[in-house]
């Protein structure tokens, strides 16, 4: 055994060995845990109730009250029964349902009905929360549970008898209580910031917590100190994580303010590190890029977002500790993933996806990474964080990174990176005509002895692209390459149509609005395949891939080109016609 896989090893059985004693002590019934030895009352009433910064859909509030509960891509029907009395369709339907993130559409309908609806199903969920208990009790489904009813508590509990109002206050504390102890096994990432952060609101809104809020609040500044990196990227490297934290932290912030107390000075600093990360991942039509399980970008959050943005400022070009560099010139934007993976505790959703890039064109995106479906992830999970399934070179058609592969292992704390890129060097520069970028990585140097160099330069008026692939033998390696097959993959977003020519090294992209581009690779055959956009809204959607391949032994050095060859053309003028216009 190498000194490498040994260390892998070691490092690998410490993680296990630690999320497995957070796993035992948060079964211990009554255990101080990280946040002290706090009593959890019965609250006698609630101080304030939350914000909802997500937008509810009116129209949803007629399907449930038919009993038609459609979520994560299942639809179940009640028939009689209540919904937590089903058998799930899957785990993503269970943890949205006992999420109840869905109040907010009975709550937008505002209708005496459907106030009596969302008073019945949490009196369902109350006396029994049915057949997937144990999923209701995952903290970080808890977590989302406890801020929904915190923050529709208004409409529930408006013309609620007596006897209701103290079951949900019952509800609440033991609610809370469970979290408290059960935080401390909640997965790295986003679920670890979310419990902290239910735990705030629950000292914040209900009544006689004051030791609750002083001890919750002191870990949510441990847990915002620790994962929001300095240039307001998170561990997980998920841009998705952005959007939902920034919809919770902002009620957050305003919940302090209601309470006349001063938000902690940890929570106003990871707000604004965090706001201009937004602007960072946005390619010109408002979507994020796709990297590290995002999938797609929910517009009218984003925008509500972005409306607290008191700087509204052009966005940073180099996130260096979130591992990322975005290249942008007249309209014409690119985003690269030039990091390393996150800390293994943290890379349970992470993607093999090092020097992978996205790129777009005003409104229209050209390059793209599968990015990850919000329906049936199970299926796609394996696929979607696999280097194929990113434009980047794949060499041997193996990913850049490795995963835990222990299924059994897996379902106990997830299937984070285990080994893959440790150095990737990064070098920006700048030209009176265009913008420069080159950065390598070490990810197949254990397996092949190869390390992968990518450069780009896009010209200052957007309109050309070149590229450059170059393959390099590692430190320690044989000098000459091996005879290992490798390919470049550009998956292509669905909107644009590819057009062949005769030669077979260029092939024509046309976008919406009459935009073309034309993507070459100099003495290199351009082949198309068939690729699958994950990150559609309405679920996954066939699109095409351009693909470049070869040997290394052959070709150590690969030149690629996408260029402007027809602007967008405007839209006619209201009677207008095309020769109208010409004249």
């Amino acid at each position: 055994m190498t000194r490498g896989a040994l260390a892998e090893r070691m490092r690998l059985a410490a993680f296990v060995a630690g999320q497995g004693w957070r796993m035992f002590l948060a079964r211990l019934p009554g255990l101080p845990l990280s946040i002290g030895r706090v009593s959890i009352p019965v609250p006698e009433r609630l101080l304030i109730a939350p914000q909802d910064l997500r937008t509810g859909d009116a129209t949803r509030a007629s399907e449930i009250y038919a009993g038609r509960f459609a979520f994560a891509g299942k639809i179940a029907l009640l028939d009689g029964r209540t919904p937590f009395e089903l058998e799930p369709p899957s785990h993503e339907w269970a943890q949205t349902l006992h999420g109840f993130g869905w109040l907010r559409h009975l709550r937008a309908a505002s209708t005496t009905i459907a106030r009596a609806n969302a008073r019945a199903i949490v009196g369902d969920w109350i006396r029994n929360p049915g057949e997937a208990r144990a999923i209701a009790a995952e903290p970080e489904v808890t977590a989302r549970r406890i801020i929904s009813w915190l923050t529709q508590a208004p409409f529930i509990l408006q013309d609620a008898d007596h006897e209701f109002y103290r079951r949900f206050m019952r509800s609440l504390a033991r609610q809370v209580r469970h979290l408290r102890r059960s935080a401390i096994a909640a997965p790295d990432g986003y679920p670890r910031l979310i419990s902290a952060i239910a735990l705030v609101f629950a000292g914040l809104c209900m009544s006689d917590q004051s030791r609750l809020l002083k001890v919750s609040q002191r870990r949510l500044e441990e847990e915002l100190d620790r994962q929001i990196l300095p240039d307001g990227g998170i561990i997980t490297r998920n841009p998705e994580s952005l959007i939902a934290l920034l919809l919770d932290l902002l009620p957050l912030r305003h919940a302090f303010a209601a309470r006349n107390q001063p938000a902690p000075q940890a929570l106003m600093n990871a707000i604004d590190r965090m706001m201009p990360m937004l602007r960072f991942f946005r390619h010109g039509d408002g979507a994020f890029a796709h990297f590290h399980g995002m999938g797609h970008t929910a517009a009218d959050q984003l925008a509500t977002i972005l409306a607290y943005d008191d700087a509204r400022g052009a966005p940073v070009a180099n996130a260096p500790h979130s591992g990322f560099q975005r290249l942008d010139a007249k309209g014409s934007v690119l985003i690269a993933d030039t990091g390393i993976a996150p800390p293994l505790a943290a890379g349970w959703e992470a993607h093999a996806s090092c020097l992978a890039f996205e790129f777009s064109s005003g409104r229209n995106r050209i390059f793209v990474n599968c990015g990850m479906t919000a329906m049936n992830r199970e299926t796609w999970w394996q696929v979607a964080r696999a280097t194929a399934a990113h434009c980047t070179a794949v060499i041997g058609d193996t990913s850049s990174a490795r995963f835990l592969q222990w299924k059994w292992l897996g379902r106990l704390v997830g299937f984070p990176i285990v080994s893959g890129p440790t150095t990737v060097p990064v070098q920006r520069g700048k030209r009176e005509d265009a913008l420069m970028l080159r950065a390598s990585h070490d990810g197949y140097a254990a397996s092949f002895g190869v390390v992968h160099q990518r450069s780009f330069r896009l010209a200052s008026e957007g309109a050309r692209l070149d590229g450059e692939d170059l393959f390099k033998p590692a430190e320690g390696a044989p000098a000459t390459l091996p005879a290992t097959a490798f390919a470049i993959r550009f998956h292509l977003h669905p909107s644009v149509t590819v057009e062949r020519l005769d030669d077979p090294s260029t092939v024509l992209l046309a976008l919406p609005g009459g935009e073309a581009w034309a993507f070459l690779a100099p003495n290199q055959s351009v082949l198309l395949e068939e690729s699958i956009y994950l990150a559609a809204p309405d679920g996954p959607r066939r699109t095409v891939q351009l693909v470049i391949s070869g040997s290394l032994a052959e070709t150590g050095r690969v030149l690629w080109t996408l260029v402007r060859t027809r602007e967008r053309q405007p839209p006619l003028p209201v009677g207008g016609s095309s020769s109208a216009r010409t004249r």
